[in-house]
């Protein structure tokens, strides 16, 4: 599969027109209240674009597997060479979609689909008239009476890789291999739930070249650290604090919730540090001390866990990757304690994919604690293992991370994180965590 397409599979959506058939799924006429939205997997019953593929339970697993090994190398490509990390470069399309909320755009307002990605700064949107976007679903600017294309003088335009102008419009292309895209840097209103955010920048993408014919996801809403961020381009309104609950993947619509704003949010939270990485200057960074598997804490070299400032290193919350990674050591001191605790005692089976702790028959599953400062985060078994749909295997849903990158993150991914309420507040520099049923 080539980077325009992984890119592809993250920009655009299928339209909403193939139908929601399940209870509660309308999303077009969804009233999200206040500064609450629903999220919804990918895969739920109410994605327009869940997966028709009659791909085995196998095939699924390896594909994600494949999605996530590519999430990883982008992550940890994000190594800033200059104070200005640019919004959008060819490593930074290598992300899958997972989670969807519904935004309106323009002045009337236009509903679209956008995958909400935490470790990401840029809101993408497929225009019409796009040149090479396989998606009958887009953003028109001219049925919008707020739109704007950005100027070349603006501070914006500053933020893109080599910007360009077109009658005084900031436009860019990114080219990477035989593939491209090309966008203006346009600017409109965007409402989130019941919230207007005017003058809101995003990319607004005219031509795609070079990739192929997979209709991809409608848009991307980042909600990462970065100027063009929607947290940064929203902070009069939000004050740079959000917090999400990622339903389970078997819950019967996936339906989860961002919450916007300090305004509401939950009083059972506990907090641990937000720690900046200048590094990866648009990442959550927390610091994990240590991880407990049932009541036994696992030994593993301090130095594979710790945040460091010069290299990138350390440990963060991603809503884009499915399945935690860790760095190598660590993985496999956790795993090795996790083999010795399954009950009863069973063989391992053979591996599947990235996953080499996989088990046949029933199995008492040990819990997985990662331990912050100031808070722990405790995972049942409905968080950690990946069970067969058409068989009795099921596997460990943890890997180890890439070794071939600048400098290795753990990365807390989505199924971990699910019927968990984690709060990012930026100000206050805490990340707050708190068990919820999600769904």
């Amino acid at each position: 599969m080539t980077t325009l397409v992984l890119f592809l599979q993250l920009l655009f959506i299928l339209p909403l027109a193939l139908g929601l058939n399940h209870p509660n799924c309308d999303l077009t006429n969804t009233q999200d209240q206040g500064s609450t939205l629903r999220i919804f997997h990918i895969d739920s019953p109410c994605s327009p674009f869940k997966s028709s593929s009659s791909l085995s339970w196998e095939a699924r697993v390896l594909k994600t597997l494949a999605q996530d090994q590519a999430r990883l190398q982008y992550l940890s490509s994000l190594v800033a060479k200059r104070s200005v990390v640019p919004i959008a470069s060819g490593r930074q399309m290598l992300q899958s979609t997972t989670y969807i909320v519904k935004a309106m755009i323009g002045t009337p307002a236009q509903s679209l689909l956008l995958a909400m990605d935490t470790s990401s700064d840029v809101a993408w949107i497929p225009c019409s008239g796009c040149v090479g976007c396989p998606s009958t679903t887009a953003f028109s600017p001219a049925k919008s009476t707020s739109f704007k294309n950005v100027s070349c003088s603006s501070p914006q335009c500053k933020q893109v890789p080599n910007p360009t102008c077109y009658s005084r419009a900031c436009s860019f292309n990114v080219t990477y291999g035989s593939s491209s895209i090309a966008a203006n840097l346009s600017q409109d209103t965007i409402r989130l739930a019941s919230d207007p955010v005017t003058s809101f920048t995003f990319g607004c993408v005219n031509k795609v070249a070079g990739g192929g014919t997979i209709p991809p996801p409608q848009g991307l809403l980042g909600l990462g650290r970065g100027p063009l961020s929607l947290m940064s381009q929203s902070q009069s309104i939000y004050k740079s604090t959000f917090s999400y609950c990622l339903p389970s993947f078997r819950s019967l619509t996936f339906s989860g919730s961002l919450r916007l704003g300090p305004t509401s949010q939950s009083l059972r939270l506990k907090y641990t540090p937000l720690l900046r990485n200048p590094r990866r200057s648009s990442l959550y960074y927390v610091n994990l001390v240590a991880i407990r598997v049932g009541r036994k804490v696992v030994d593993i070299p301090p130095e594979a866990i710790a945040f460091n400032p010069s290299t990138g290193a350390g440990t963060i919350f991603d809503s884009g990757t499915v399945y935690t990674r860790l760095a190598k050591p660590v993985y496999e001191a956790v795993r090795n304690e996790f083999r010795k605790r399954v009950k009863p005692p069973t063989d391992v089976v053979k591996s599947l994919g990235g996953f080499d702790t996989c088990y046949s028959g029933q199995i008492k599953v040990p819990t997985i604690t990662f331990m912050f400062k100031g808070v722990n985060m405790t995972m049942p078994a409905d968080n950690l293992m990946l069970h067969s749909t058409a068989g009795s295997t099921s596997c460990l849903a943890m890997a180890a991370a890439p070794e071939n990158v600048n400098s290795v993150v753990n990365v807390i991914a989505s199924m971990q994180q699910q019927n968990h309420r984690v709060l990012i507040d930026v100000p206050n520099g805490r990340i707050g965590l708190a068990r919820e049923r999600c769904s």
